[in-house]
């Protein structure tokens, strides 16, 4: 049945052409309803094929390390960046490395370990002779095992990881050795990392299952009716057509299994915020005295708008990612970019069929009013106004002296100390501690060099100020031509130290002919190298987009130009707090029940950069959207600050809480990687809902008054953008 021809509300273009949208998908509704079914029945059939086809590879090609890694692993199917498996022993007193008895049991340790994982490549005092290989006082000494790369697989963006199968072989020949009578106990990376205390958890679906109760309740409290159930109906049709997009992209280019997280959790938050803003305006036009569909129409012009600004900045921050020479932060780019852009369409389409079809009958009956929010939100506008000054300064400081702590951040892979572990794997590493030994031989330096060299490349980079010892073994450890030298730190390689130390190896390898450096580290150093190195550009491409996008759906340069300073504050503030909690272990025990890092995943703060610069600009075209709109109906900032927050303070905070549940539950993975990476987003939604958006918005829109609202004439040409008579502040 075709509907009323409606007139548009008073907007821009843009705000014109969604309404006309509007009209259209109106008189359309059972096509438009039928093509979203079909789409999101398919979705939930690619999101059960999708996973299947993602890529697991998380490592950075052609960078010097990579290369050298992928060198030893062709010519000796071991090493390069997977760190390897170290039995350790500590002899009784009076009994050292070198009595005969001793070298010959670790002998007989080395071929029980080659009989558990056959093709390892395999070393020890026992074979070799080398004081690497044994403390200073002589008592503690230790074997190291490269297993076979046909055992080694991707285990995140850690790094690569032994499969449990050969760890758990190699751990049963270490317990059934005995050398000098005393106790071997076998320790690694792997086996830190699994025995860690939370490291199991619920698969991607549970956990989205889990924020969506959580969003489900804060919904219900939003609306105080049925009507909650549309927001999340939306996020329902959104990530399986995301997620059916994303399986279509696979035949294109390699997509990482990450993106199935983000897109599920990332997807969640954002398609809700999109129909909560829609709804709510939607529920307030009707409120006034529109009908139905003429409120549908509104909030289309006015929320929908927003919606359309916000969605595509979003898209914006993620698809900057494309800039990183890294494929699987590429990949995270192009496939996390689909959820906003899905996301604005079932909004725009889907939601007003739903509004126009059971909107009145789900809202009928209120458990309670909800207008109170709107007045609470005024009063503390007006609060925000009067205390201006004081409000923005507290503000800033608060994210000044976050981004003061992000100023040390140290980006790389945890130390071994903070992998947690029990039992013989942890004792083990305290073991190398105590002796002065250390934790280098869990992420040793491995220095491919030529082979009739080996001696003398390990000589040289033994001498090389941070190194304790070189070893060149012979046997496996030679092929081709080629050798491998294992170099040991006298810190963790993952340290700030080791990573200085690394450095100094690679200068005086330079030196060496036909010498080059890898290891696990070395490709964590060339990763950040590269990433970091181009960040400045990533940055620069978002920054100017986004402020050609908002200064046209603002008609403004000032409200631009603060918003992307505000959300750069935000995301470096957020990098501060990743940096304390991390790196400094602020928190992580009495959260996590691990200790810290000391340092902070170096693959980590580009995507928090990423999400967070795009939801927080999600939260600043809402509430500025509404500001603009208010400030051309009164003239007056002030009351267009007032009348802002009043219309969107509780829609921001509660899409603020949504997601903060989304990246919440992801936390409950118990992956450290996603711990890392949920703390965050989550810390970043926080503080730019509650700190920015309700706080440093406020403020700084009443502190500059008429400016904000300044476009020049020639900027106003270049948008394309329709001559207005500037409003006068009353």
């Amino acid at each position: 049945m075709p509907t009323t021809p409606i007139s548009p509300p008073p907007i821009d273009r843009t705000g014109r052409w969604l309404a006309s949208l509007t009209q259209w998908v109106l008189a359309h509704k059972r096509l438009v309803a039928v093509a979203w079914l079909v789409l999101t029945l398919a979705g939930f059939y690619g999101s059960a094929k999708v996973t299947g086809a993602l890529d697991e590879n998380f490592t950075m090609p052609n960078s010097a390390s990579t290369v050298t890694n992928e060198r030893i692993v062709s010519r000796f199917d071991s090493g390069g960046g997977t760190p390897p498996l170290v039995a350790v022993v500590t002899l009784p007193p009076g009994t050292t490395a070198s009595a005969p008895a001793v070298r010959a049991d670790l002998r007989a340790l080395e071929q029980d370990l080659a009989r558990a994982v056959p093709g390892a490549r395999i070393a020890s005092f026992g074979s070799t002779s080398e004081p690497a290989y044994v403390s200073d006082d002589g008592r503690t000494t230790f074997a190291v095992l490269h297993p076979p790369s046909s055992v080694v697989g991707d285990n995140g963006p850690s790094g690569s990881e032994i499969d449990e199968e050969t760890v758990a072989r190699a751990a049963q020949a270490a317990a059934d050795a005995r050398v000098g009578g005393a106790e071997v106990r076998l320790t690694g990376n792997a086996l830190l990392t699994s025995e860690a205390a939370g490291e199991s958890g619920p698969a991607f679906l549970s956990e989205t299952l889990l924020a969506g109760v959580g969003a489900l309740i804060v919904l219900v409290f939003v609306f105080a009716s049925a009507l909650a159930l549309v927001p999340l109906l939306m996020a329902i049709v959104s990530i399986p057509v995301t997620l059916l997009a994303v399986w279509g992209l696979t035949a294109l280019t390699e997509v990482n299994i990450v993106v199935v997280f983000l897109v599920s959790l990332i997807g969640l938050g954002v398609a809700i915020d999109y129909a909560l803003l829609v709804v709510m305006r939607w529920r307030e036009e009707r409120e006034r005295g529109l009908s139905n569909e003429q409120a549908i129409v509104h909030a289309a012009g006015t929320a929908g708008r927003a919606v359309l600004f916000s969605g595509t900045t979003v898209a914006i921050g993620l698809l900057a990612a494309l800039v990183l020479p890294v494929p699987f932060l590429r990949s995270m780019g192009i496939g996390g970019l689909l959820i906003p852009l899905a996301s604005v369409a079932v909004a725009l389409t889907l939601l007003p069929v739903v509004l126009a079809t059971v909107g009145p009958f789900a809202d009928a009956r209120r458990l309670r009013r909800t207008d109170r929010a709107e007045r609470h939100w005024a009063a503390w506008a007006r609060l925000v106004i009067r205390h201006r000054i004081a409000a923005t300064l507290a503000g800033a400081a608060l994210l000044v002296a976050l981004c003061v702590a992000a100023q040390g951040i140290l980006l790389g892979s945890p130390e071994a100390r903070s992998l947690g572990g029990t039992g013989a794997p942890k004792a083990a590493l305290q073991q190398l501690e105590r002796s002065g030994i250390g934790a280098a031989p869990l992420a040793p330096v491995e220095v491919l060099t030529p082979a009739d060299r080996a001696a003398d490349t390990a000589a040289r980079l033994a001498a090389v100020d941070g190194v304790r010892a070189a070893s060149a073994p012979e046997g496996a450890w030679r092929a081709d031509g080629q050798a491998v030298v294992e170099v040991l730190t006298r810190s963790d390689t993952n340290s700030q130290a080791g990573r200085a130390t690394i450095g100094a190896l690679r200068d005086a390898a330079a030196t060496l002919p036909a010498t080059t450096i890898g290891g696990s580290t070395a490709q964590t150093i060339d990763f950040v190298d590269a990433v970091y190195g181009s960040f400045p550009l990533m940055l620069a491409l978002i920054s100017i987009v986004t402020f050609v996008l908002l200064a046209r759906a603002f008609r403004s340069i000032v409200l631009p130009a603060k918003a992307i300073a505000m959300n750069l504050l935000s995301v470096f503030a957020t990098w501060g707090v990743m940096t304390l909690v991390w790196q400094h272990g602020v928190g992580t025990e009495l959260l996590f029940g691990v200790g810290p890092d000391g340092a902070v995943q170096a693959w980590a703060p580009v995507i928090v950069f990423a999400f967070i610069y795009g939801l927080s600009m999600d939260y600043e075209v809402f509430i500025l959207a509404r500001m603009r709109e208010e400030y051309d109906r009164t003239g007056s900032t002030d009351e267009a600050v007032v009348r802002g927050m009043a219309g969107t303070g509780r829609l921001v905070t509660s899409a603020a809480l949504i997601v903060f549940l989304a990246f919440a539950s992801m936390a409950t993975a118990g992956d450290r990687d996603l711990q890392v990476l949920a703390t965050g987003l989550a810390a970043g939604v926080l503080l730019d809902a509650l700190v920015v958006r309700s706080l440093l918005v406020p403020a700084t829109v009443s502190w500059l008054g008429r400016w904000n609202w300044w476009m020049p004439e020639r900027g106003r040409r270049l948008l394309r953008l329709p001559a207005v008579t500037p409003a006068t502040e009353s």
